[in-house]
């Protein structure tokens, strides 16, 4: 086996489309995006003769902790070789380490949208990661089958869910609008600022979600969805459409009107604008640990739940350390990790 580089997009969202697992970190726009953002990045391809087995974004993060190559929810590997997980990741190491050294990076970071079991995990341990102190995108995801009508989805979600949506379909004051104007990112960061207030995180910038919009916006892969009450917009959501799933990527509301269910309907009207799109899978992206109620995604995970559905949980965040100065941002993210209380 080899890796090389793919410069060609049909060749990579063509192969992607043979993958069982997937989200759109590993896309051919996920790569635009980061470079929008002034990121170098790397698409490569583990091949075994001209047969493509897997694939790899991978993407340059400079920081003053330590500088990384860092592969999001990758590599992609095709459904039918699964049973070469091992030599794909050593001969995808090989190239990244190949890199590494040119760019003079700490450490080179995998987060797998592997399966969490045993025979993974030894995958990664074998060839010398530890796990990552911290993770940099969802491990433990909630995903719902969309391919039942609307009808069977509604009966099949939590009692107080189905019935907070009907409320919503049955109030004139409400109305959903989908958005494909990037100036309408203003709203969307504007309702998100004051749930930062509430929730107290970091959000992303609005320049972030702008390139982001902007990467995905020529293929019609991503909408704003903003939710009306009385003219006044009380939420908002970002998601993304790509090879059959529907992704709910970023969601903000106020608390203003906590006794109208905006979000629920907001939230139905891009579930049936993927089923629309002809997406079988609704990935609503991370929620908190079954156990953790304290867990600062606690709230916004019973909610998400409620749609119905089930978890997948992958294997965590894998580190390979290149320098002594990993340690400084293995001791630096462990830290945060428990100041925000994960």
């Amino acid at each position: 086996m080899e890796s090389r580089e793919i410069k060609n997009k049909e060749t990579w969202e063509g192969f992607l489309g043979q993958c069982e697992e997937k989200t759109f970190l590993q896309s051919w726009n996920w790569g635009e995006f980061q470079g929008l953002e002034g990121n170098k990045i790397w698409r490569f391809g583990v091949y075994d003769s001209n047969n493509l087995l897997a694939v790899a974004l991978v993407i340059k993060i400079k920081a003053k902790r330590g500088s990384f190559l860092f592969v999001p929810h990758g590599p992609m590997v095709k459904s039918k070789i699964k049973n070469q997980k091992s030599k794909i990741l050593e001969t995808l190491l090989m190239g990244l380490k190949r890199i590494a050294k040119e760019e003079r990076v700490d450490f080179i970071r995998v987060s797998p949208i592997w399966e969490k079991n045993e025979d993974n995990r030894r995958v990664f341990e074998n060839l010398g990661f530890r796990k990552a102190p911290i993770h940099m995108h969802p491990e433990l995801s909630w995903e719902l089958s969309i391919i039942p009508s609307e009808q069977e989805l509604l009966m099949n979600m939590r009692k107080t869910t189905r019935y907070l949506i009907r409320q919503a379909l049955k109030n004139e004051d409400i109305d959903i609008i989908q958005s494909q104007n990037a100036e309408d990112l203003e709203i969307f960061d504007k309702i998100n600022q004051e749930t930062v207030k509430r929730h107290q995180f970091i959000p992303f910038s609005l320049s972030y979600l702008r390139n982001e919009f902007l990467a995905f916006q020529p293929d019609n892969q991503i909408s704003i969805f903003l939710g009306n009450y009385k003219g006044e917009m009380i939420a908002s959501g970002i998601f993304v459409f790509w090879q059959g799933i529907g992704f709910y990527h970023h969601g903000a509301s106020l608390l203003k009107y906590p006794k109208i269910p905006v979000v629920y309907s907001l939230q139905w009207e891009a579930i049936k604008e993927a089923k629309k799109r002809n997406c079988h899978i609704f990935n609503f992206w991370g929620i908190a640990p079954e156990k953790e109620r304290s867990h600062p995604w606690a709230g916004l995970s019973l909610f998400k739940k409620g749609f119905g559905g089930y978890s997948k949980e992958y294997v965590p965040a894998q580190d390979f350390p290149l320098s002594n100065k990993y340690w400084l941002t293995f001791i630096f993210e462990k830290l945060r990790k428990m100041k925000r209380g994960l």
